[in-house]
């Protein structure tokens, strides 16, 4: 193998830029010579690529998104936009192909698999819920951005005896929810995968507040509820003056944690070491502490990563 392509596609988090970094001193060590795609598929489709090289990838390290930038492309899920990106990939001289990112990005690495093209993938994904690996790209990181955010807010909760909402990611996943309540020590955390009970809430905050205790934290996946009714209801409900603060697209940016740095670098290496030995289609993983490699129709095909045991742990808390 002479010449691979990088890309990342979809959401984007903190450790790509690390991870691309890893790939391409890799390839380069291996004489291989590496080109990024711009914007994820998009890129691949309309050919838009650039060298890269040591100099390319210095100084990028502790930066978080992806230089490369990120899109989504309805196009490339087409029979005729795939078509178009193998086309240029074989007129680049392309003859493999490392993808970053989540569920969607999987996928279309997939199917370019099937139509040929040597593919490793990275699970990259702030929600954790990418099956056959314990932990995705971005997530170490998302995580502490949001103990931080949560740690500043319980703060003025106390000062004001407040109760406050905080929105975090997570539109069919509670994870980050779920972990940042358990290392916050919120009072609540609403997921996805639990049906929200208003009435049960307010009267545990009743309770807490007739013990003296005058201000709280509810963690809340965005795909649990909205943050607003809740805040209301709980303010009607107790008289707690209630305040919303919605963390958005905040934790998915800034510099990767020390965690984030070494997963993306084992997972930029993994791939290109992969791609070399004629393992096409693999996603890497992480399974204790492992770097390992899975296929991407396993992947694909494979339920969620389950969250009943933090969900558990987080009820054992009081939670």
């Amino acid at each position: 193998m002479k010449k691979i392509g990088i890309l990342t596609s979809g959401g984007d988090c903190s450790g790509m830029n690390a991870c691309i970094r890893s790939a391409v001193r890799t390839a380069i060590r291996m004489n291989i010579e590496i080109v990024g795609f711009r914007k994820g598929y998009l890129g691949l489709m309309k050919g838009d690529c650039i060298p890269l090289d040591t100099k390319a990838v210095s100084g990028i390290l502790h930066r978080g998104g992806t230089f490369l930038q990120s899109a989504r492309s309805q196009e490339f899920k087409t029979p005729e936009g795939r078509q178009l990106a193998m086309d240029n990939l074989k007129a680049l001289g392309i003859e493999g192909l490392v993808i970053l990112g989540g569920d969607g990005s999987l996928t279309g690495a997939l199917e370019l698999s099937k139509m040929g093209l040597p593919v490793v993938g990275i699970p990259a994904s702030i929600d954790n819920d990418i099956p056959f690996t314990d932990m995705a790209l971005g997530v170490d990181t998302a995580l502490n951005n949001i103990l931080y955010a949560v740690d500043c807010i319980k703060d003025t909760a106390s000062s004001h005896a407040r109760a406050f909402v905080i929105e975090v990611m997570g539109r069919h996943s509670g994870y980050l929810a779920s972990i940042a309540a358990i290392a916050t020590g919120a009072e609540f955390a609403l997921v996805p995968e639990r049906e929200v009970d208003l009435s049960e809430i307010c009267q545990q905050l009743r309770v807490r507040y007739e013990e003296g205790r005058d201000n709280a934290i509810i963690i809340l996946a965005e795909g649990a509820g909205k943050a607003q009714d809740i805040a209301d209801a709980v303010k009607d409900a107790i008289g707690f003056e209630t305040r919303v603060t919605v963390l958005g697209h905040y934790q998915r940016g800034g510099a990767p944690t020390v965690f984030d740095r070494l997963l993306a670098s084992r997972f930029g290496k993994k791939a290109v070491e992969l791609l070399v030995a004629g393992q096409n289609g693999m996603m890497v993983g992480l399974s204790c502490n492992t770097v390992l490699a899975v296929p991407i129709e396993d992947v694909i095909k494979g339920e969620k990563r389950p969250q009943d045991e933090m969900l558990r742990l987080a009820e054992v808390l009081g939670i």
